[in-house]
Parts: structure tokens; sequence; C-alpha cells
């Protein structure tokens, strides 16, 4: 390839160089060879990442990961969970990088509108000096003698300020358009911090789930293996008919892995919870645990009234329509190219030429000009910004059937999880009422301790089917809201600090019980608790009484 490169450059540049100034042929090849040195020092190889670059991305990466994250000093409530998502949540930050670029190309857009002010200068110096003479035109003969009017070494500078009318209205029009850029970055903000506290409330609750049964889970676990291994026993013993041993193992087999299920379904939420508050995988987080409430309360409005409102409030929409906007801006920006461009400029120059009778001075005037292709160019440009308006028309006709499902499915998942609730508040009830008698009678040695096996497993079954349900309408809730347009969060999501964010989403959030289309703060199970608790403080003293009385384990 070199070669090539060699006899190519030889051939059509070196060689008639030399042929013209008579340069040595030692110069000649050196020229050559520097030529292809040069050629070849320029060629672009391509070169991929090596392990060391690859390396030092990792350790930034994990460096930068966390580190305007607050550290977890004490146990995080649903409204600090929430607080720190929408702060320190990545997607959510990318967002709101995206947000501040659109500010800054407004920002931008803003100093095209100014005039250009143009500062110039320059240096010319030739071997000799540049002359020249003159021939009459009438009788061939040379009317004056060879002179010059320029200095071999001249500097020269000037600085323009020109303003041109049609850029300016360009420029203008641009300006315009980047408004509406910066509003589709916060409806997208918007959107995207709407589906981080989403999620966070769903995680939040199965896996606060998954922590109030975490006791109990570890405790019964023990006590049914204990208890398998003893149904065994008895079967090879043959102290019972196998027919009944093995549905007693059966039974409790299945119940155990239905809580392994149910279990593991809500402890996964707890990591689903860390990554979106941004915590490095597997940092230890305590969470605060609220009263148990079930909510009981109904869709208010009718659903015509909250597809109207989604289909006002939805920032989908709303993006679609800033982008209608932008395009009808392009079709003003498409008339002013049709017009004539005229250019004002006023400038003050310097030369250094000693021949010059004034070495600076000023100059200004006016310049018309006009693009005649753009009379051809501009049915095709109107072609295209009609096509793109059909298309943005059409995608706002999609979105506003996609979102009127979304606002009916919505409602009905919420008021079928609220049904789901009490259905599974209800058995919850019923089992724990279950599980007492059961126990009473088990204390006075009228039951076998493998009936209260039973149902202490079926018991935490409930419990754990109760929970899920309760998360099940916290997520059920939460989509609601984002399917009506709701915003679930304070207007200033970026200045605060956790703690008056937190209280800021509180607020929030016990406004939109309060007062909005939907209500979810009556509570119904507290005084039901109520009455529980002290049955459940006597089930527990038997248990304590009967294990110090036989050693045995309690359930």
């Amino acid at each position: 390839m070199e070669r090539q490169i060699h006899w190519v450059l030889g051939k059509y540049l070196v060689k008639p160089l030399h042929m013209t100034f008579k340069f040595p042929n030692i110069l000649v090849d050196r020229v050559a060879v520097g030529l292809v040195l040069l050629v070849t020092g320029c060629t672009i190889i391509p070169a991929p990442l090596t392990q060391e670059e690859i390396q030092q991305r990792v350790q930034a990466n994990l460096k930068d990961l966390t580190q305007y994250q607050e550290p977890v000093s004490h146990s995080i409530t649903l409204y600090e969970a929430m607080a720190r998502a929408v702060k320190f949540n990545l997607e959510a930050r990318v967002q709101g990088l995206k947000e501040m670029v659109a500010h800054r190309q407004l920002d931008l857009a803003h100093y095209d509108l100014l005039p250009k002010v143009v500062a110039d200068a320059a240096y010319t110096g030739r071997s000799n000096f540049s002359g020249a003479s003159s021939r009459s035109l009438t009788t061939g003969d040379e009317s004056l003698e060879s002179s010059t009017s320029a200095d071999k070494n001249i500097f020269n500078t000037n600085l323009t300020l020109s303003w041109d009318l049609l850029d300016f209205g360009l420029s203008y029009v641009r300006a315009e358009q980047a408004a509406n850029d910066v509003l589709i970055a916060e409806e997208d903000k918007r959107r995207i911090a709407n589906r981080v506290i989403q999620d966070v409330r769903s995680a939040f609750w199965k896996a606060l789930g998954a922590e109030r049964a975490l006791g109990r889970l570890t405790f019964l676990d023990d006590w049914v293996t204990q208890a398998l291994d003893e149904a065994q026993v008895i079967r090879a013993r043959a102290l019972e008919t196998p027919l009944t041993s093995l549905q007693y193992e059966r039974e409790l087999l299945q119940a155990q892995g239905e809580i392994q299920q149910l279990y593991q379904e809500l402890s996964v939420a707890r990591i689903q919870l860390g990554e979106l508050m941004n915590l490095e995988p597997g940092e230890p987080y305590e969470l605060v645990v609220p009263e148990r409430t079930a909510p009981v309360s109904k869709v208010r409005e009718s659903l015509d009234a909250l597809e109207s409102e989604a289909l006002m409030n939805r920032p989908e929409l709303r993006k679609v329509d800033y982008q209608k906007r932008i395009n009808a801006k392009e079709t003003k920006a498409a008339m002013l190219e049709l017009l004539p461009n005229l250019n004002l400029y006023l400038g003050g120059n310097y030369d250094s030429n000693g021949f010059l009778f004034h070495n600076n001075w000023l100059n200004y005037g006016a310049k018309v000009s006009w693009n005649l292709l753009n009379v051809f160019r501009h049915p095709i440009r109107l072609q295209v910004i009609d096509a793109q308006d059909e298309v943005l028309n059409a995608q706002s006709l999609a979105l506003t059937m996609t979102i009127m499902t979304q606002v009916h499915v919505a409602v009905a998942q919420y008021e079928a999880a609220l049904e789901d609730v009490k259905i599974a508040e209800r058995y919850y009830d019923t089992q724990m009422k279950i599980a007492g008698h059961v126990h009473q009678s088990w204390s006075l040695n009228r039951l076998s301790e493998h009936m209260v096996i039973r149902e202490k497993v079926q018991g935490l079954v409930a419990e754990l089917r109760y929970e899920m349900a309760l998360a099940k309408v916290e997520m059920a809730y939460a989509n609601l809201l984002a399917a009506i347009g709701k915003d679930p969060f304070p207007v200033n999501l970026s200045d605060d600090e956790i703690e008056p964010l937190a209280q800021g989403l509180q607020q929030r959030w016990e406004y939109l019980g309060q007062h909005a289309t939907v209500s979810q703060l009556e509570q119904e199970t507290v005084e039901r608790e109520a009455e529980q608790k002290p049955e459940q403080e006597h089930n527990q003293e038997g248990e304590q009484e009967h294990e110090q009385e036989e050693g045995g384990i309690t359930p």
C-alpha cells in the first residue's frame, strides 16, 4: 500500500514540481517519503476498548453509583421510600438530566436571536513585491511602467456587526420550538416519577408483608419440619393408618409450599424496593411497620368523568400536543424561508499596508439575497409537515383509546382488589378464630398436636394471602391515580431534602385521599384487630405454660 502511494505521489505531484523548479533529486526523494509518512500516519484504524479501560469504567460507575445518596440511618417509612425513589432513582435522575438539557437548549436558542459580531485578523506575506503594469487597449502599447501598491508583509483586521433578518425570524421560531421541548421533557419527568412511585408503593407493601410474617414463618417452618419427621415415624411404626398419616403429611407439604411461594414473592419485593431507592444490592435497611389497615373506599365519580379527567391530565397526550405545536411552528419556518433575506452590517477595519491613504476605516451597507430554489422546495416541505401532522393526529387518537381503556381496567382492578382484600381479611379473621379455639382445646389435652400445627400453618397462609391482597390494593390504587393523570407528588421534586420531600408526599397523598376522585383513607379493621389482640395474647400465654409443663415446641 505504501509503495503504491509513493508511486502516485511521485508521478503526479513531486515529479512535476521537480521539472518546474529543478529541485535536487535527494530533496525530491525526501519530500516523497515525507508525504508517504504523512498520508499513512493519518490512516485511522478501529481501536477496541482494552481491559484496563473497561475496568476503569466499572470502577468509576461503582464509585458514582450512590455518590449523591443520603445514607440510611433509621427505619424507612412509606413516604420516605417514595421520596428516596423520586430523588435518587437512576431512571428518574436520567429524566431529570434530560429536562436540564432541554432548558440549556432553550437558553442557547435565545442567543441565536442576537446579531453577529465577528472579529477577523489575517497576516499575509510573500517573497517579493506584487507588481503589475498596464497595456493600452487602443494601441496595445504599455502605458505605465511596472509598479506595486502593497507591502511584502501585510497585517489586517476588522470587527463587523451584522444582523440577518431572515435568520432572526427563523431563530425566533426555533426558540419557540425549544420552549415546547422543555415542556415535553417536564411531561416525561411526570410520567417517570408517577411510575416510580407506583412501583415503590407496591414493593413497599409487599416487603412489609414479608417482614410481618418473617418471625412466624421461621418458627413454623421448624415446627412443620419436625411434624413431618414425626409423621414419618408414626407411619413407620404403624401407630396410625397409613392413609391418615399420608393425608396429614400431604396437607402440611401443600401448605408449606404455598407459604414458601407467597413469602418468596413478597420478599423479592424488598430487593426491588432497594433498587428503586438506589440502595446498593444487599445493603440492610429497616421498614417502619404501620398498623394494618384495610381500604374500603369506592370510586366516587363515573367512568365518563374519570375518562375526561385522564384525557385532560395524562402526560402522554400533553406530550403529543406539544409536538403538534412544534410541527405547526415548522410551517411558519417554511413560510419564512420563502422570503428574501436582508443583511445589515457595520464594521471597523485596519490594514498595515503602507501604500494605503487610510489604514483604518468604517464600512457599512445592506445586502438582499433570495434563494429562488426555495420556491420549488416549498411544496415538498409542506407535504412533509402535513404528513407529520397526520402521524401526530393518529398517535393522539391511539393514545386516547389506550388511556380510556387503561382507566376502565384500572377501575376494575381497584374494585376487584378491594373485594379480594375483604375476602382475604374475613378468611384471615376466621382462620385466626379457628386457630385460637384449636389451641385452647389442645392446651386442655382435647386435641392432638397435629391439629394445632395444621391450623397454625393455615393461619400463616391466610396472613400471607391477606398481606398480598393489601399490596395489590396499594398497587391498584396508585395505578388508578396514574391512569387518570393525578400527580401523587409535589411540584418541586429536585430542590428538597429527603425529609421535607417525604412530608410533601405525605401531604399530597392525604389530600388525594380526602379530595380526589378516589378515597383510600377509611379504615375498618383497627377495632377488629383491637378485639383480636387480647385473644391472641391469651393463646400465647397458654402456649408458654404448656411448653413449660411438657418441654415441647410452642406453636
